[in-house]
Protein backbone atom coordinates (compact mmCIF):
# COMPACT_ATOMS: atom_id res chain seq x y z
CA UNK A 1 0.00 0.00 0.00
CA UNK A 2 1.22 3.21 -0.63
CA UNK A 3 0.03 6.24 1.46
CA UNK A 4 0.66 10.11 0.54
CA UNK A 5 1.07 12.44 3.03
CA UNK A 6 0.20 16.56 2.55
CA UNK A 7 1.55 18.55 4.97
CA UNK A 8 0.79 21.98 4.46
CA UNK A 9 2.61 24.85 6.20
CA UNK A 10 1.43 28.67 5.61
CA UNK A 11 4.34 29.08 2.74
CA UNK A 12 5.29 25.58 2.02
CA UNK A 13 3.60 21.95 1.18
CA UNK A 14 5.76 19.00 2.15
CA UNK A 15 4.90 15.21 0.69
CA UNK A 16 6.09 12.04 1.06
CA UNK A 17 4.68 8.87 -0.13
CA UNK A 18 5.33 5.83 2.29
CA UNK A 19 5.28 1.85 0.94
CA UNK A 20 3.71 0.39 4.20
CA UNK A 21 2.02 -2.90 4.80
CA UNK A 22 1.78 -2.40 8.56
CA UNK A 23 3.21 0.09 11.48
CA UNK A 24 6.48 -0.84 11.92
CA UNK A 25 7.06 -1.94 8.19
CA UNK A 26 7.01 1.56 6.54
CA UNK A 27 9.43 3.52 4.65
CA UNK A 28 9.58 6.46 2.18
CA UNK A 29 9.15 5.92 -1.39
CA UNK A 30 9.65 9.47 -2.38
CA UNK A 31 9.21 13.09 -0.99
CA UNK A 32 9.95 16.69 -2.12
CA UNK A 33 8.63 20.04 -1.26
CA UNK A 34 7.27 23.03 -2.29
CA UNK A 35 8.98 26.20 -1.25
CA UNK A 36 8.08 29.74 -1.09
CA UNK A 37 4.26 29.23 -2.18
CA UNK A 38 2.76 32.16 -2.39
CA UNK A 39 6.12 34.05 -0.89
CA UNK A 40 6.52 38.03 -1.46
CA UNK A 41 10.81 37.17 -1.42
CA UNK A 42 14.15 37.67 -3.00
CA UNK A 43 14.11 34.16 -4.99
CA UNK A 44 11.39 31.95 -7.02
CA UNK A 45 9.61 29.31 -5.96
CA UNK A 46 10.38 25.93 -6.43
CA UNK A 47 9.44 21.90 -5.80
CA UNK A 48 12.18 19.48 -4.91
CA UNK A 49 11.65 15.80 -5.70
CA UNK A 50 13.51 12.71 -4.41
CA UNK A 51 11.80 9.36 -6.18
CA UNK A 52 13.40 6.37 -4.45
CA UNK A 53 17.17 6.32 -4.44
CA UNK A 54 17.61 8.94 -6.95
CA UNK A 55 19.32 11.84 -6.96
CA UNK A 56 16.90 15.19 -5.35
CA UNK A 57 15.29 16.89 -8.39
CA UNK A 58 14.93 20.59 -8.47
CA UNK A 59 12.01 22.54 -10.59
CA UNK A 60 12.10 26.14 -10.63
CA UNK A 61 8.94 27.67 -11.36
CA UNK A 62 5.93 29.70 -10.13
CA UNK A 63 3.71 28.47 -7.08
CA UNK A 64 0.95 30.76 -6.36
CA UNK A 65 -0.98 28.52 -4.08
CA UNK A 66 -1.17 25.39 -2.50
CA UNK A 67 -3.38 23.54 -4.47
CA UNK A 68 -1.31 24.37 -7.38
CA UNK A 69 1.46 23.13 -5.75
CA UNK A 70 -0.46 20.03 -4.86
CA UNK A 71 -1.56 19.77 -8.26
CA UNK A 72 2.21 19.73 -9.37
CA UNK A 73 3.29 17.15 -7.25
CA UNK A 74 0.78 14.69 -8.14
CA UNK A 75 1.62 14.87 -11.63
CA UNK A 76 5.01 14.55 -11.22
CA UNK A 77 4.44 11.14 -8.89
CA UNK A 78 1.57 9.55 -10.54
CA UNK A 79 2.20 11.04 -14.68
CA UNK A 80 5.53 11.01 -14.75
CA UNK A 81 6.55 8.54 -12.23
CA UNK A 82 3.50 6.10 -12.81
CA UNK A 83 3.32 5.92 -8.66
CA UNK A 84 0.33 4.36 -7.38
CA UNK A 85 -1.68 6.18 -4.41
CA UNK A 86 -3.81 4.05 -1.99
CA UNK A 87 -4.80 6.80 0.59
CA UNK A 88 -3.72 10.34 1.33
CA UNK A 89 -3.24 11.69 4.81
CA UNK A 90 -3.38 15.50 5.62
CA UNK A 91 -2.38 17.61 7.99
CA UNK A 92 -4.95 20.09 9.70
CA UNK A 93 -4.03 22.82 12.09
CA UNK A 94 -7.61 23.53 13.89
CA UNK A 95 -10.76 21.32 14.14
CA UNK A 96 -11.93 23.00 16.95
CA UNK A 97 -14.41 21.17 18.79
CA UNK A 98 -15.78 19.22 15.68
CA UNK A 99 -12.51 16.59 15.75
CA UNK A 100 -10.42 14.93 18.76
CA UNK A 101 -9.00 12.46 16.97
CA UNK A 102 -7.96 12.00 13.21
CA UNK A 103 -11.07 10.99 10.89
CA UNK A 104 -11.50 9.55 7.15
CA UNK A 105 -12.87 12.42 4.51
CA UNK A 106 -16.87 11.71 3.61
CA UNK A 107 -18.99 14.54 3.03
CA UNK A 108 -19.47 14.60 6.88
CA UNK A 109 -16.19 15.28 7.46
CA UNK A 110 -15.68 17.74 4.85
CA UNK A 111 -18.64 20.37 5.75
CA UNK A 112 -16.98 19.96 9.70
CA UNK A 113 -13.89 21.31 8.08
CA UNK A 114 -15.36 24.08 6.40
CA UNK A 115 -16.93 25.04 9.64
CA UNK A 116 -13.03 25.10 10.75
CA UNK A 117 -11.87 27.17 8.37
CA UNK A 118 -12.35 30.79 10.23
CA UNK A 119 -10.12 28.96 13.39
CA UNK A 120 -6.38 29.23 11.04
CA UNK A 121 -7.27 31.15 8.16
CA UNK A 122 -3.78 30.72 7.12
CA UNK A 123 -3.51 27.19 7.05
CA UNK A 124 -7.13 25.87 7.12
CA UNK A 125 -8.48 26.59 3.88
CA UNK A 126 -4.91 25.82 2.26
CA UNK A 127 -5.02 22.56 3.37
CA UNK A 128 -8.87 21.84 2.78
CA UNK A 129 -7.68 23.27 -0.72
CA UNK A 130 -5.24 20.45 -1.25
CA UNK A 131 -7.89 18.24 -0.21
CA UNK A 132 -10.12 18.98 -3.13
CA UNK A 133 -7.53 18.83 -5.31
CA UNK A 134 -6.59 15.26 -4.45
CA UNK A 135 -9.71 14.58 -5.11
CA UNK A 136 -10.51 15.85 -8.53
CA UNK A 137 -6.68 14.37 -9.69
CA UNK A 138 -7.54 10.56 -8.03
CA UNK A 139 -11.17 10.61 -6.48
CA UNK A 140 -10.85 6.75 -6.16
CA UNK A 141 -7.89 7.66 -3.31
CA UNK A 142 -9.03 7.21 0.14
CA UNK A 143 -8.51 10.53 2.33
CA UNK A 144 -8.23 11.56 5.75
CA UNK A 145 -7.28 14.11 7.83
CA UNK A 146 -5.17 14.59 11.57
CA UNK A 147 -5.36 17.55 13.96
CA UNK A 148 -2.49 19.57 15.10
CA UNK A 149 -3.66 20.34 18.41
CA UNK A 150 -4.61 16.77 19.77
CA UNK A 151 -0.77 17.15 21.47
CA UNK A 152 -1.94 19.76 23.78
CA UNK A 153 -5.07 18.66 24.83
CA UNK A 154 -4.19 18.13 27.74
CA UNK A 155 -2.96 21.87 29.16
CA UNK A 156 -3.13 22.42 32.61
CA UNK A 157 -6.01 25.00 32.90
CA UNK A 158 -3.65 27.56 34.57
CA UNK A 159 -2.41 27.81 31.00
CA UNK A 160 -5.25 27.26 28.25
CA UNK A 161 -7.57 29.07 30.38
CA UNK A 162 -7.85 32.91 29.22
CA UNK A 163 -8.48 35.51 31.84
CA UNK A 164 -12.26 36.59 30.85
CA UNK A 165 -15.86 36.00 32.09
CA UNK A 166 -16.60 32.16 32.60
CA UNK A 167 -19.47 33.00 30.33
CA UNK A 168 -17.54 33.73 27.58
CA UNK A 169 -15.19 30.86 28.06
CA UNK A 170 -17.32 27.94 28.69
CA UNK A 171 -20.23 29.49 25.83
CA UNK A 172 -17.75 30.11 23.06
CA UNK A 173 -15.22 27.31 23.71
CA UNK A 174 -12.37 29.90 24.01
CA UNK A 175 -9.14 28.33 25.47
CA UNK A 176 -5.60 28.07 24.76
CA UNK A 177 -5.09 24.68 22.18
CA UNK A 178 -2.13 24.86 21.17
CA UNK A 179 -0.37 24.08 17.22
CA UNK A 180 2.64 22.04 15.68
CA UNK A 181 1.25 19.20 17.99
CA UNK A 182 2.66 16.64 15.31
CA UNK A 183 5.80 17.85 15.18
CA UNK A 184 6.17 18.05 19.34
CA UNK A 185 5.42 14.27 18.56
CA UNK A 186 7.78 13.61 16.24
CA UNK A 187 10.72 15.84 18.68
CA UNK A 188 9.46 13.55 21.64
CA UNK A 189 9.65 10.49 20.13
CA UNK A 190 12.95 10.72 18.44
CA UNK A 191 14.71 12.53 21.71
CA UNK A 192 13.47 8.95 23.59
CA UNK A 193 15.54 7.35 21.15
CA UNK A 194 17.96 9.58 21.08
CA UNK A 195 19.24 10.20 24.46
CA UNK A 196 17.76 6.15 25.22
CA UNK A 197 15.50 7.63 28.24
CA UNK A 198 12.09 7.33 28.36
CA UNK A 199 10.21 11.24 27.97
CA UNK A 200 8.86 11.14 31.34
CA UNK A 201 12.45 11.91 32.90
CA UNK A 202 12.74 15.07 31.04
CA UNK A 203 11.87 18.54 30.91
CA UNK A 204 11.86 19.60 27.61
CA UNK A 205 11.68 23.04 25.39
CA UNK A 206 11.56 22.82 21.80
CA UNK A 207 11.40 25.27 19.23
CA UNK A 208 9.67 24.39 15.94
CA UNK A 209 10.87 27.32 13.90
CA UNK A 210 9.16 26.94 10.01
CA UNK A 211 9.62 29.18 7.47
CA UNK A 212 5.89 29.96 7.78
CA UNK A 213 5.00 29.39 11.04
CA UNK A 214 6.71 29.01 14.37
CA UNK A 215 6.07 28.19 17.97
CA UNK A 216 7.60 27.01 21.05
CA UNK A 217 6.29 24.30 23.82
CA UNK A 218 7.40 23.20 27.11
CA UNK A 219 6.78 19.49 28.28
CA UNK A 220 7.23 17.51 31.36
CA UNK A 221 6.53 13.94 31.57
CA UNK A 222 5.78 13.13 28.50
CA UNK A 223 3.13 15.87 28.16
CA UNK A 224 2.66 19.65 26.60
CA UNK A 225 2.02 21.89 29.62
CA UNK A 226 2.29 25.37 27.90
CA UNK A 227 2.62 26.06 24.18
CA UNK A 228 3.10 29.92 22.57
CA UNK A 229 0.42 29.34 20.00
CA UNK A 230 -2.99 30.05 21.61
CA UNK A 231 -6.37 29.68 20.52
CA UNK A 232 -5.06 30.10 16.86
CA UNK A 233 -1.52 29.75 14.91
CA UNK A 234 -1.14 33.99 15.29
CA UNK A 235 0.17 34.07 18.88
CA UNK A 236 3.35 34.22 20.22
CA UNK A 237 6.42 34.38 18.46
CA UNK A 238 7.15 36.60 15.53
CA UNK A 239 6.79 34.55 12.43
CA UNK A 240 7.18 35.00 8.70
CA UNK A 241 3.51 36.91 8.06
CA UNK A 242 1.90 36.86 11.44
CA UNK A 243 2.34 39.11 14.33
CA UNK A 244 3.16 37.05 17.31
CA UNK A 245 1.65 38.54 20.44
CA UNK A 246 0.64 42.23 20.24
CA UNK A 247 -1.96 44.32 22.66
CA UNK A 248 -5.55 43.41 21.96
CA UNK A 249 -6.41 47.11 22.69
CA UNK A 250 -4.36 47.78 18.95
CA UNK A 251 -7.41 45.68 17.12
CA UNK A 252 -9.79 47.82 18.88
CA UNK A 253 -8.45 51.31 17.63
CA UNK A 254 -7.73 50.40 14.15
CA UNK A 255 -12.03 49.34 14.12
CA UNK A 256 -12.71 51.97 15.87
CA UNK A 257 -10.09 54.70 14.90
CA UNK A 258 -9.13 54.08 11.30
CA UNK A 259 -12.29 52.05 10.28
CA UNK A 260 -10.75 48.64 10.10
CA UNK A 261 -13.15 45.94 9.15
CA UNK A 262 -12.48 42.34 10.52
CA UNK A 263 -11.40 41.18 7.03
CA UNK A 264 -9.43 44.15 7.02
CA UNK A 265 -7.62 43.33 10.84
CA UNK A 266 -7.49 39.08 9.31
CA UNK A 267 -5.65 40.32 6.27
CA UNK A 268 -3.32 42.82 8.27
CA UNK A 269 -2.59 40.48 11.51
CA UNK A 270 -1.93 37.12 9.68
CA UNK A 271 -0.44 38.13 6.00
CA UNK A 272 1.35 41.23 6.21
CA UNK A 273 2.67 41.71 9.60
CA UNK A 274 5.39 39.62 11.53
CA UNK A 275 8.74 39.80 9.36
CA UNK A 276 7.04 40.87 6.54
CA UNK A 277 5.87 43.70 7.94
CA UNK A 278 8.90 44.54 10.24
CA UNK A 279 11.09 44.33 7.00
CA UNK A 280 9.37 45.48 4.10
CA UNK A 281 11.05 43.24 1.57
CA UNK A 282 10.71 39.83 2.80
CA UNK A 283 8.94 37.46 5.21
CA UNK A 284 11.86 34.86 5.19
CA UNK A 285 14.25 34.86 7.68
CA UNK A 286 16.60 33.66 5.49
CA UNK A 287 16.45 37.29 2.95
CA UNK A 288 16.24 39.02 6.06
CA UNK A 289 19.43 37.43 7.65
CA UNK A 290 21.79 38.35 4.06
CA UNK A 291 21.15 42.21 4.62
CA UNK A 292 20.77 42.16 0.82
CA UNK A 293 20.98 45.87 0.15
CA UNK A 294 21.90 48.76 2.45
CA UNK A 295 18.45 50.38 2.37
CA UNK A 296 17.34 47.71 3.73
CA UNK A 297 19.76 46.87 6.59
CA UNK A 298 17.82 49.13 9.71
CA UNK A 299 14.86 47.39 9.32
CA UNK A 300 16.46 43.72 8.58
CA UNK A 301 18.61 44.37 11.83
CA UNK A 302 15.22 45.36 13.69
CA UNK A 303 13.69 42.13 12.28
CA UNK A 304 16.16 39.46 13.04
CA UNK A 305 16.32 41.10 16.36
CA UNK A 306 12.68 41.04 17.41
CA UNK A 307 12.74 37.38 15.93
CA UNK A 308 15.16 36.11 18.21
CA UNK A 309 14.49 38.65 20.93
CA UNK A 310 10.62 36.38 21.53
CA UNK A 311 12.38 33.06 20.94
CA UNK A 312 14.40 33.48 23.74
CA UNK A 313 11.67 34.93 25.83
CA UNK A 314 9.30 32.26 25.80
CA UNK A 315 12.65 29.57 26.35
CA UNK A 316 13.46 31.64 29.26
CA UNK A 317 9.61 32.04 31.08
CA UNK A 318 9.09 27.68 29.88
CA UNK A 319 12.21 27.09 31.69
CA UNK A 320 11.39 28.87 35.02
CA UNK A 321 7.70 27.33 34.99
CA UNK A 322 9.84 23.99 34.04
CA UNK A 323 12.16 24.48 37.02
CA UNK A 324 15.22 24.00 34.33
CA UNK A 325 15.21 22.24 31.49
CA UNK A 326 17.07 18.85 30.43
CA UNK A 327 16.92 19.44 26.94
CA UNK A 328 16.38 22.30 24.25
CA UNK A 329 15.57 21.29 20.99
CA UNK A 330 15.14 22.84 17.37
CA UNK A 331 13.05 21.86 14.95
CA UNK A 332 11.65 22.43 11.35
CA UNK A 333 13.57 24.34 8.29
CA UNK A 334 15.04 27.15 10.12
CA UNK A 335 15.26 25.72 13.32
CA UNK A 336 17.65 22.88 11.53
CA UNK A 337 19.16 24.69 8.88
CA UNK A 338 19.84 28.04 9.82
CA UNK A 339 22.95 27.99 12.32
CA UNK A 340 22.80 31.60 12.82
CA UNK A 341 19.15 31.81 14.02
CA UNK A 342 20.36 28.54 16.68
CA UNK A 343 23.67 30.84 17.56
CA UNK A 344 21.55 34.23 18.68
CA UNK A 345 18.81 32.29 20.19
CA UNK A 346 21.53 30.10 22.46
CA UNK A 347 23.84 33.30 23.02
CA UNK A 348 24.59 34.68 26.96
CA UNK A 349 22.07 31.78 28.33
CA UNK A 350 24.82 30.11 30.20
CA UNK A 351 22.65 31.21 32.88
CA UNK A 352 20.29 28.65 32.46
CA UNK A 353 22.43 25.85 31.55
CA UNK A 354 22.22 26.07 27.73
CA UNK A 355 25.94 26.28 26.36
CA UNK A 356 26.31 26.15 22.32
CA UNK A 357 29.30 24.16 20.63
CA UNK A 358 29.35 27.11 18.35
CA UNK A 359 31.64 24.16 15.89
CA UNK A 360 29.17 21.94 15.80
CA UNK A 361 26.08 24.40 15.17
CA UNK A 362 28.13 25.78 12.14
CA UNK A 363 28.86 22.86 10.79
CA UNK A 364 25.88 21.01 11.04
CA UNK A 365 23.89 19.32 8.00
CA UNK A 366 20.77 18.97 9.33
CA UNK A 367 20.54 15.55 7.66
CA UNK A 368 20.34 13.73 11.03
CA UNK A 369 19.66 14.20 14.48
CA UNK A 370 23.03 16.00 16.42
CA UNK A 371 23.78 17.24 19.69
CA UNK A 372 24.76 20.88 19.84
CA UNK A 373 25.51 21.69 23.11
CA UNK A 374 28.99 21.54 24.69
CA UNK A 375 30.48 18.80 26.09
CA UNK A 376 29.24 17.96 30.08
CA UNK A 377 26.78 21.14 29.80
CA UNK A 378 23.80 20.56 32.03
CA UNK A 379 21.17 20.67 28.74
CA UNK A 380 21.56 19.18 25.71
CA UNK A 381 20.54 20.88 22.86
CA UNK A 382 19.48 19.11 20.12
CA UNK A 383 18.48 19.16 16.52
CA UNK A 384 16.14 16.84 15.56
CA UNK A 385 14.76 17.42 11.69
CA UNK A 386 10.78 17.33 11.13
CA UNK A 387 8.99 14.36 10.50
CA UNK A 388 5.38 14.98 10.88
CA UNK A 389 4.62 12.81 8.14
CA UNK A 390 5.81 10.05 9.13
CA UNK A 391 3.52 10.88 12.42
CA UNK A 392 0.51 11.60 10.15
CA UNK A 393 1.11 7.98 8.00
CA UNK A 394 1.15 6.02 11.27
CA UNK A 395 -2.41 7.70 12.02
CA UNK A 396 -3.76 6.45 8.73
CA UNK A 397 -2.53 2.94 9.35
CA UNK A 398 -4.03 3.21 12.97
CA UNK A 399 -7.06 4.69 11.08
CA UNK A 400 -7.24 1.75 8.83
CA UNK A 401 -6.91 -0.96 11.63
CA UNK A 402 -9.67 -0.05 13.64
CA UNK A 403 -12.10 0.76 10.93
CA UNK A 404 -11.16 -1.19 7.98
CA UNK A 405 -14.21 -0.47 5.24
CA UNK A 406 -16.30 2.11 6.89
CA UNK A 407 -14.94 4.79 6.23
CA UNK A 408 -15.94 3.71 2.70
Amino acid sequence: MNILVFNCGSSSLTYKVFKSDSVKNTGVAASGKAHRVGVTGTESSFIEHKIGSCDKKKDILPIKTHRDAAGLILQDLTKKNKIDIDLIGHRFVHGGNYFKNSAFINADTLEKLNLCLPLAPIHNPVSLSVIYECQRTLPNARQYVTFDSAFHSNLPAVAFTYALPATVTEKLNYRKYGFHGLSYLNVLLETERFLKTGSKELKIVACHLGTGGSSIAAVKDGHSIDTSMGYSPLTGLVMSTRCGDIDPMLTIYLMSVYGYRPDDLLDLLTKQSGLLGISGFSSDIRDIIKNISPEDKEQAELAFGMYIYRIKKYIGSYITFLGGADVLVFTDDIGIYNWQVREKVCENMDWCGISLDNQANHDFNGQQIARLSKENAPVDILCIPADEERVICLEGINLLSETGDKSR
